[in-house]
């Protein structure tokens, strides 16, 4: 399997990529999209990422801001690096700012394809719509595309809306207008899958300071532990067997007031009626926090 993922950067984006390559999948291509932090920082994180873990994966810088709403990151959450910490930082990026082809980089990928072509998306959807817009014939040879995002629920980063349909609800719409193969892994879904601090694998130092700060998330407020996000979806990126979808029609909110971002997902209204290519994660059998956390661990 080979996949081309889009993200914003911060540290359970970076534990996806862990998990993925763990799990054997080869990455392609990269691309860069503002959200869990402004786009500069965004690619701090990737080049440092790439340097203290030795990921030799193309980086595509994209979009720095949503398509209409104003930018909006998770900085009130994540600080100003989109990660927390208990010491020790992702080094400082050296080396050259990677290219500002995003889109063009990632339509050129599906152009040659002579396999599957799956996409794996952590934040908002700017990049994907853009794909999109431009480049239609490209963007219909995806033949999945998963995201972290949207809930079935109340919100995260609002009381009705999670952040990555938050960050660009107009992108979401359009992505899921667009028909393309569309398995969405909503933030209840992933609240679902958590680790407290009993939990804890045995990572390098640098590793456990981040995932200590990213568990200190959820310990600041009281909980007994913390939701896995984005390492959940690269699970049902790389173990789509090990989870049940459910076909769905998605509508998104897109007028801005209290309910920006909200997503509302039915249920096909008849059996016999063509299945919306909107599936919704809802189930496995599977242990998926310890799939993720053990993705963390020394390697023997």
């Amino acid at each position: 399997m080979s996949v081309w993922i889009d993200t914003d950067y911060g540290f359970d984006d970076l534990w996806a990529i862990l998990l993925l390559r763990r799990a054997g999948v080869a990455i392609d291509g990269v691309s860069l999209v503002s959200g869990n932090a402004t786009l500069e920082q965004v690619i701090a994180n990737a080049l440092g990422a790439a340097r203290a873990y030795d990921l030799d994966i193309p980086l595509h810088v994209g979009a720095d801001r949503p398509l209409h709403r104003p930018v909006e990151t998770a900085r009130r959450i994540l600080g100003p690096r989109g990660m927390q910490s208990r010491g020790r930082w992702l080094p400082e990026a050296t080396g050259p700012r990677p290219p500002d082809d995003a889109v063009p980089a990632l339509a050129a990928w599906l152009r040659t394809a002579d396999g599957p072509r799956d996409v794996l998306a952590l934040g908002p959807l700017t990049n994907l719509a853009r794909l999109i817009e431009q480049e239609p014939e490209a963007a219909s040879r995806i033949s999945r595309l998963v995201w972290m995002g949207g809930s079935t629920g109340p919100g995260n980063h609002s009381a009705r809306a999670e952040f990555n349909a938050l960050a660009d609800p107009e992108a979401l719409a359009r992505v899921a207008q667009a028909g393309i193969p569309f398995d969405i892994v909503d933030l209840m879904f992933c609240r679902g899958v958590s680790f407290g601090p009993q939990d804890m694998p045995d990572c390098d130092p640098l590793t456990a300071d981040l995932l200590g700060g990213y568990l200190d998330i959820g310990l600041s407020r009281g909980r007994p532990g913390m939701a896995i996000y984005d390492p959940v979806a690269a699970f049902v990126l790389a173990r789509p067997e090990a989870v049940t979808f459910e076909p769905r029609h998605l509508e998104v909110a897109t007028d801005t007031g209290e309910a920006y971002g909200e997503t509302r997902f039915s249920a096909p209204a008849h059996p016999l009626t063509p299945l919306p290519p909107v599936r919704l994660a809802t189930g496995t059998e599977e242990t998926i926090a310890r799939y993720c956390l053990d993705a963390l661990k020394k390697e023997d």
